[in-house]
């Protein structure tokens, strides 16, 4: 109904995959976006049934390579807390389930307000179903404060870095064209040593997702502030590059990702 109906949505999808297949056709694109929007719709429902799947349930819904796994343990032994870094790529709302109701690790989801009030509040109390704090953005010195805190706790504070908010942001090469990335992952990163770790979840399966860690990024804090953000933020776009190359379908932004970068003042709610 959405592909059918929504048709900005759809060319606007369209539009964006055209980093990932430069070569097809509008039709081939907007087919390509029918994809996209049919993996959406799993996800969400997905999601929903996992906040309610009993325990036994909710072990079936992941399946991830225990190393992965030891790899946040043993980044959080050093004390620094893990500033976990992901897109709108794949399933992340589950990924708040995995690391809660599975992993048993607590984590804060660093948001933007919704634009509308009581979308946000389903949001907010979402997470505190499965038990995960929010940090709102665009607080100022508070929101820092309350993210620097929560790593001093050697916590999990998670952001999805792929969409900049007004000037927090740092320029990227992303699937071969200028980006601007979420800055504030890397730059706490460099006030506070706790490494970006990438996280990605991705559908295997009816009701059933694997969880990917990336590599593990420190940000180097003998180098420049600002030139050590960008590296750190670079290393993530490629990260992420991979990963919708592999998946194009689970990439989900449904605006013009791609105007937005032109004018990086602009902000997408």
């Amino acid at each position: 109904m959405a592909w059918r109906l929504m048709h900005e949505t759809r060319a606007a999808i369209a539009d964006n995959l055209r980093a990932v297949f430069p070569a097809e056709s509008q039709e081939m694109l907007e087919r390509r976006a029918r994809r996209t929007l049919a993996a959406y719709a799993g996800d969400v429902i997905d999601f929903i049934r996992s906040l309610h799947a009993s325990d036994e349930n909710v072990h079936a819904l992941f399946e991830y390579i225990p190393s992965d796994a030891e790899l946040f343990f043993n980044a959080l032994a050093q004390g620094k807390g893990i500033i976990l870094v992901s897109g709108h790529y794949g399933n992340w709302e589950a990924g708040g389930v995995f690391l809660r109701r599975i992993m048993k690790l607590p984590v804060a989801v660093v948001a933007l307000p919704e634009a509308d009030r009581e979308v946000d509040r389903v949001r907010r109390e979402i997470r505190e179903r499965i038990g995960a704090d929010t940090i709102h953005v665009g607080q100022s010195l508070d929101t820092a404060l309350q993210i620097r805190r929560r790593l001093a706790e050697n916590s999990i504070v998670a952001f999805l870095m792929d969409r900049h908010v007004g000037r927090d942001r740092v320029e990227v090469q992303f699937l071969g064209r200028r980006a601007f990335f979420q800055r504030t992952p890397a730059l706490m990163g460099f006030l506070t040593g706790a490494p970006l770790v990438p996280s990605f979840m991705e559908r295997v399966g009816p009701s059933h997702f694997i969880v990917r860690a990336g590599v593990t990024i420190h940000v180097d804090r003998d180098r420049p502030r600002d030139e050590a953000i960008q590296v750190a933020a670079q290393a993530f776009a490629d990260q992420l590059s991979a990963r919708v190359r592999a998946h194009p379908e689970y990439w989900y932004h449904f605006y013009r990702y791609w105007d937005a970068q032109a004018e990086p003042a602009v902000q997408i709610a």
